[in-house]
């Protein structure tokens, strides 16, 4: 007999938690969808915006003694990450990437494993290897304290900062959809990711468009792990290549290109975790085993993930 207090809160859990994936998995569809480019990196870029979130939440006087309303002060951590993250992104375009565009394949890949250790180890010489804590719950006091509550009904327990993942990956999702669909640098971007020399003979700025497309996926990476921060407590220089590799599998299996798809990968692989910690064999310990049997088995199915399209070749 299912025990649906149980499964409601795994759903809600692996909800959760896939939203942020897909968050990070956006970043890797974004980028791959101009440049067939695999960014590795974009699991550490998401590392430094949870640092930066967590250095404007002190540098406020949070966690304990926030000197402004929380709402604020969030939407500060949000700003300041988004926008430190997507610096972040151009820059390694400019100086890792760019100088590799026309090189073999194989090079810009194991530069972007390259870019991935640089921003490890540099986190972790700049801010050591002790784990930080936004301490979320434990925001402020009187008229500035962390909003508690949620959604209490039966067994469905949504707190506030469950809803906000969940909402922030759905806006930021439908943002970037619209985004590359109806504006004047989408459909730029679309036309280099068809055939960027063609797009440059045709008057397009490519480098500008490669550039703003690494900002903005890394600046929705940088929210992502603000979020991280805020729902999980505890950061180190180290949660980027664990998150990095979930969302890159999400990415694949929604489709790696495919915006919608980074979103379905997100959430398919968070709720594979958690229904997997609770109900598979081994639990917790072997949920990673659960995951990445769901991406063979997608990948054997559909090779092209399961909103992803063959990519047309030039003859």
């Amino acid at each position: 007999m299912i025990n649906w207090d149980q499964f409601v809160q795994l759903t809600v859990n692996g909800l959760t938690d896939g939203a942020i994936y897909a968050l990070i998995a956006l970043g890797f569809s974004i980028v791959y969808g101009i440049l067939k480019l695999l960014n590795f990196a974009q699991g550490d870029v998401f590392m430094i915006g949870s640092f930066i979130g967590f250095f404007v939440l002190t540098g406020f006087g949070g966690p304990d003694a926030p000197v402004m309303p929380i709402p604020v002060l969030i939407l500060l951590m949000f700003v300041f990450a988004m926008i430190g993250a997507g610096l972040l992104g151009v820059v390694i375009e400019r100086f890792a990437y760019r100088p590799l565009r026309n090189a073999p394949r194989i090079a810009p890949l194991i530069s972007a494993l390259g870019v991935s250790f640089f921003l490890q180890n540099s986190a972790l010489l700049l801010f050591g290897p002790e784990i930080r804590s936004y301490d979320t719950f434990e925001l402020g006091s009187g008229e500035y304290a962390f909003p508690s509550s949620g959604i209490q009904w039966g067994p469905l327990n949504l707190s506030i900062l469950r809803m906000l993942t969940i909402g922030l990956a759905i806006i930021l999702c439908v943002l970037l959809t619209l985004l590359v669909a109806k504006t004047q640098i989408g459909k730029a971007m679309r036309a280099t990711a068809v055939d960027r020399e063609a797009a440059t003979m045709m008057g397009i700025d490519t480098d500008r468009v490669i550039a703003f497309a690494f900002f903005v996926g890394s600046a929705i990476s940088g929210a992502a792990g603000v979020m991280f921060g805020l729902l999980l407590d505890n950061i180190s220089n180290t949660i980027g290549f664990e998150n990095g590799l979930k969302a890159f599998t999400a990415a694949v299996i929604g489709g790696i290109g495919s915006i919608p798809g980074a979103m379905l990968g997100g959430l398919l692989v968070g709720l594979a975790e958690a229904y997997s910690a609770g109900y598979l064999p081994g639990g917790v310990t072997f949920q990673d085993v659960w995951v990445f049997s769901l991406l063979v088995l997608v990948l054997l199915i559909r090779p092209t993930g399961l909103l992803g399209k063959t990519d047309i070749r030039k003859v």
